[in-house]
């Protein structure tokens, strides 16, 4: 009896999803235009973006001319990004600004084909093209439309692209100290501080140049130490000025004392 219960719901569900699927064809190949057009707005209300982006696929061409086009290439444009195909959502909401300047959604278009860029770009610690693209688009989107009601949202996707950008640039000179290249890390950590001078990461980086460049003296050879731990020195006294309450302070401490004492040490052989 079971069995026999649990075979006819399974046949009711092959009947539905058949029945849903020939539905559907029967639409696409309808020749009527406007059943077509009603169809899809009716599947892109219901959110069945699959659907409703096949159909106003087929649409586009044909309704080119037509008052309808502004109307459908705005829904087209957002089936994509409802579909989480950013890649293609970017593309149709920046080509809908270029075609309808006018329109009164080219604004939002402009914003959501920026917000598509920034989704589509990786995790930080992958290649960032695609998030200095959508840096790019958000800050031209806020340089045009700076009295916009999207503008702190705006804001906010460029403050969460600088940040991804500054962990990748952060993650490689991080690297370069870990597998004991001391002179690039120091470089690599200046130049994070020189691309993003507001980071509330400063005290580190500032902290890893001192630290970077005193392990370099620690490998150098003997002719070239002085001059390195006194860079080191030197990395430490900035630090000290302009992050004294940094976290970082007592650690760089430690080292400022071993850079000064092997100082104190190459000067005391040299008068020997």
């Amino acid at each position: 009896m079971r069995l026999r219960l649990r075979n006819l719901l399974n046949l009711f569900v092959v009947v539905v999803l058949l029945s849903s699927c020939g539905g559907f064809e029967k639409i696409r190949k309808s020749s009527d235009v406007n059943y077509k057009l009603t169809k899809a707005n009716e599947y892109f209300e219901k959110k069945d973006y699959t659907h409703a982006n096949e159909l106003y696929k087929e649409l586009m061409p044909i309704m080119k001319s037509t008052r309808n086009y502004e109307a459908i290439f705005f829904k087209y444009a957002y089936t994509f990004y409802n579909l989480k195909d950013y890649l293609d959502g970017s593309y149709y909401f920046k080509s809908f600004t270029e075609t309808f300047p006018a329109s009164k959604d080219a604004e939002e278009c402009e914003f959501m084909s920026a917000v598509c860029l920034f989704k589509y770009a990786p995790k930080a610690s992958l290649d960032q093209t695609n998030s200095v693209k959508a840096l790019e688009a958000m800050q031209s989107y806020v340089n045009k439309y700076p009295a916009s009601k999207r503008i702190n949202d705006a804001n906010g996707y460029i403050n969460q692209s600088r940040k991804k950008l500054e962990s990748k640039q952060a993650n490689a000179a991080l690297l370069y100290y870990n597998i004991a290249q001391y002179r690039a890390a120091s470089t690599a950590y200046k130049s994070v501080m020189h691309n993003y001078p507001e980071s509330p990461e400063s005290d580190l980086y500032q902290f890893m140049i001192m630290k970077s460049m005193y392990k370099f003296a620690t490998q150098s050879i003997p002719e070239k130490q002085e001059e390195r731990f006194s860079n080191a020195i030197s990395a430490y006294r900035e630090l000290k000025d302009t992050y004294a309450q940094s976290k970082y302070i007592p650690e760089a401490d430690k080292l400022f004392t071993l850079a000064d004492e092997n100082i104190k040490k190459i000067r005391n052989e040299l008068h020997k």
